[in-house]
């Protein structure tokens, strides 16, 4: 029987990864589970900063689900975030990855990689992705510059 202890839910805040943290959600309710919430930082990708990394860390704590019941540990990595995300699987003893993906076309996924794709190929465990329906719009977070203070 396929039993589910420990769910790991990487996000990257896009609207994609959204859309995976009500499956996650849903089957920690289902399965009695502890939810693991991972966010990898990765400096210089995307615009982010080492100054971006306490503002990217205080977000995935910001994150809880409104069912109190579920146990929660917020993951902060930093590194390559199909790498971590497997590492992390591995050491953890986790049974299932609930993540989103971008959905890229063959071309993009041949030029860039996919996070998922590398994360299914590589992942010690099951994992579901979870896309968003053809004709859906995703809104991506907006980068968010840190002041310095003086």
């Amino acid at each position: 029987m396929f039993q589910v202890r420990k769910i790991l839910y990487p996000t990257d805040f896009s609207s994609f990864s959204t859309r995976a943290y009500f499956h996650a959600i849903g089957m920690a309710e289902n399965y009695r589970a502890n939810l693991i919430l991972a966010y990898v930082f990765t400096p210089g990708v995307e615009g982010q900063t080492i100054a971006d990394r306490e503002f990217w860390r205080k977000e995935l704590e910001s994150v809880r689900p409104t069912n109190s019941k579920i146990p929660v540990t917020h993951v902060f990595m930093e590194g390559d975030p199909a790498e971590e995300i497997v590492r992390y699987a591995d050491d953890a003893g986790i049974d299932v990855i609930v993540m989103g993906t971008h959905g890229r076309s063959a071309k993009e996924r041949q030029l860039m990689g996919s996070v998922a794709e590398r994360v299914m190929r590589d992942a010690p465990c099951s994992v579901l992705v979870v896309k968003m329906p053809r004709g859906s719009q995703n809104i991506e977070p907006q980068h968010v510059a840190l002041a310095e203070h003086a």
